[in-house]
């Protein structure tokens, strides 16, 4: 286990060179404010946590583990238990992967747990190193830095879904291939993944920022509601691209559909073609001795003939029946949404009609 640990005092001096001993003492003193930021922690690390900050050993439990957990809120009284999931942008999988981001919120501290690296949790530590404005405004509005460059830090992922989608779509117009069905899949798995993690902070957001909680003031909860409404904009473009990834799924296996329907309507075009060939071939194929056409001087030519004939009369009924689509005039229908300006409301061909 690793951590970093930030204390402004009362006077307004910031310092981020506490060890173990400092903070526990800071953390007793109950004066100023102190952050501390645990990275990897282990197993057996909730020591510092249940017998130096005297948290619940469930809430450590949760805090430590591994495995990430669904969003959730536990008042505990003194201080309130918060789990959020983020991205996991290390990540160089193919699905999209989430992260958790434990808290503990109290009204002189706040304690942070991540398995991972992460960028939100590291630019809010740069602004505190830099002028410590993140800390000055209270416990609150610092796990509301913190949460707001978490929830912050979905949407690039959203907005790269989105971007491929877009290919995704086309490419299953254009030419479906069983690439094409595997990036569909893996699309629809990174926003169902989203969608668990992402969605189960929409209760703990709003529960956070309608006063609730005592230990959030009430000038703090209006930035709560803030990223509340970021974290549904987020969700509602997870969930269209997710009915965009439906609707590739359907375009594509009409596609794949498409292409086998033309294909096997060449071969009925072929097959067409060479059953009258065969047929002739087939007749004067035979060895009967009593064939007149055999010692005709021109039959050679006559049969050639009457093959060309019957490939050009094939030819000419698949034409004629739009199963051959060559040589005919194609109708490129373009749509427009601009309407005539005098069907508007407020045109100056409406303003002239009123009355003065």
């Amino acid at each position: 286990m690793s951590f970093k640990a930030y204390y402004l005092s009362p006077e307004g001096d910031l310092r981020y060179d506490l060890n173990e001993e400092d903070t526990r003492a800071v953390f007793e003193s109950r004066r100023g404010l102190l952050w501390v930021d645990i990275d990897e922690p282990k197993e057996g690390d909730g020591k510092l946590m249940e017998q130096g900050f005297h948290f619940h050993h469930l809430a450590v439990e949760d805090a430590v583990s591994p495995v990430t957990h669904s969003s959730k809120i536990d008042d505990f009284g003194d201080y309130i238990f918060i789990l959020f999931n983020g991205i996991n942008h290390l990540s160089e999988s193919d699905i999209v992967e989430t992260t958790q981001l434990a808290v503990f919120l109290g009204s002189h501290f706040v304690v942070s747990i991540h398995h991972l690296p992460l960028y939100s949790v590291e630019a809010v530590r740069q602004l505190v190193e830099g002028d410590g404005r993140p800390m000055r405004y209270g416990a609150d509005f610092l796990l509301h830095a913190v949460v707001d460059a978490l929830i912050d830090n979905v949407l690039p992922i959203v907005d790269r879904m989105s971007e491929l989608i877009d290919d995704i779509e086309e490419e299953s117009i254009r030419n479906p291939q069983q690439a094409t069905m595997e990036a569909i899949l893996k699309l629809k798995r990174s926003t169902l993944r989203i969608h668990r993690g992402i969605s189960p902070q929409r209760d703990v957001l709003n529960r956070l920022s309608r006063g609730e909680f005592p230990l959030i003031k009430a000038e703090a909860q209006i930035f709560y509601r803030d990223v509340y409404d970021h974290l549904m904009r987020i969700e509602d473009l997870n969930q269209l691209i997710r009915d965009r990834a439906d609707n590739a799924l359907a375009i594509y296996m009409s596609s794949v559909a498409n292409r086998q329907n033309e294909t096997m309507r060449i071969l009925s075009i072929v097959a067409a073609i060479f059953m009258p060939l065969t047929l002739i071939a087939g007749i004067y194929g035979m060895n009967f001795e009593y064939m007149p056409e055999l010692k005709w001087h021109w039959g050679y030519f006559a049969v050639l003939g009457l093959m060309g004939t019957a490939i050009v009369a094939v030819l000419w009924w698949f034409w004629a029946r739009s199963w051959i689509t060559w040589g005919r005039r194609r109708v490129t229908k373009v749509i427009s949404f601009v309407v005539e300006p005098k069907k508007l409301v407020g045109h100056v061909s409406h303003l002239a009609k009123r009355p003065r």
